[in-house]
């Protein structure tokens, strides 16, 4: 797969080289940022410069330049207010291709502004510049990936909603309602709460001086293998017994780091909060079943 993708990227770069619509070329996203990891599905992101953007997306056809596909989805300017447009790729080779397509006008606004874009901060490297509107391109800081120290309003805030999310699981998981039970594990607690946690423990651990990557790609390389195995706990199937377990799991491990960081950080820990949840929880799942 990654000779595939190198074959296609040179296949990229001669059509764009001699296709006079194309004006730079730039490649970003995790094959150019030190910090991600990179491996045979690591996709394509390309970005084009255009001279005229309309006519360019008026007709798709150049994208089987670089093979045919078997499935595309499209987004136009008003998905990015305006600033680009998207044209994602998988191939029949099973590459995948990101093409972002940006007129001359809008992305030299884009390199004039004063603070370098995410997609660009993360990493980015000039493949083709026919016009030299690069040159003013400012150097990524990868700033935007490393994990951020919370603030202690911040702190508070996830551990109250965190501990007050628990409830509706209960109520669910009593109700035999499966569907809502799974949104608020997984939607809510593990996405919205859970894996900001789990970053600040690391952060805390690295000096905030490290990134994992979205959505908790590289928790595992940076956690030890006690805490993974009680992070692993939280994962859960279809049984509702099971939920239960994931549910404690939760707020076993909420406990302990919740309670590690903000002796770390000099902040309060919602003790009082955690300690009556955790009386709620175990009523309802003593209640037993719903009739």
């Amino acid at each position: 797969m990654e000779n595939k993708r190198e074959t296609q990227l040179m296949e990229i770069m001669d059509w764009a080289a001699s296709n006079d619509e194309i004006r730079a070329v730039l490649l970003t996203s995790s094959l150019v940022n030190p910090y991600a990891p990179v491996d045979q599905f690591s996709d394509l992101d390309i970005e084009f410069v255009v001279s005229d953007l309309q006519q360019f997306l008026s007709d798709d056809a150049w994208i089987e330049n670089f093979g045919k596909k078997i499935a595309m989805i499209v987004e136009n300017e008003e998905a990015f207010e305006g600033k680009h447009a998207m044209r994602m790729v998988f191939y029949e080779d099973y590459t995948k291709v990101d093409f972002k397509l940006y007129s001359v006008s809008k992305f030299i606004e884009e390199v004039d502004s004063e603070e370098l874009q995410e997609d660009w901060d993360v990493g980015y490297k000039v493949l083709l510049d026919k016009d030299g509107i690069t040159k003013n391109m400012k150097p990524p800081t990868y700033n935007a990936v490393m994990i951020k120290k919370p603030t202690e309003q911040e702190f508070a805030t996830l551990f109250n909603d965190f501990w007050w999310d628990m409830t509706y699981v209960a109520k669910c998981l009593w109700r035999d309602d499966l569907f809502y039970a799974k949104f608020m594990l997984e939607d809510n607690m593990r996405t919205q709460y859970f894996q900001a946690m789990i970053e600040w423990h690391i952060g805390l651990e690295h000096d905030w001086k490290v990134s994992t990557n979205k959505k908790g790609r590289l928790f595992k390389k940076y956690l030890s293998s006690e805490i993974w195995k009680k992070i692993e706990a939280t994962f859960s199937g279809s049984n509702i017994e099971d939920n239960w377990r994931a549910l404690f799991a939760y707020a076993d491990i909420g406990t302990e780091m919740g309670t590690a960081m903000a002796q770390k950080l000099g902040y309060p820990y919602p003790t009082e909060l955690d300690q009556n949840i955790r009386d709620y929880l175990k009523h309802v799942k003593l209640m037993g079943k719903k009739n």
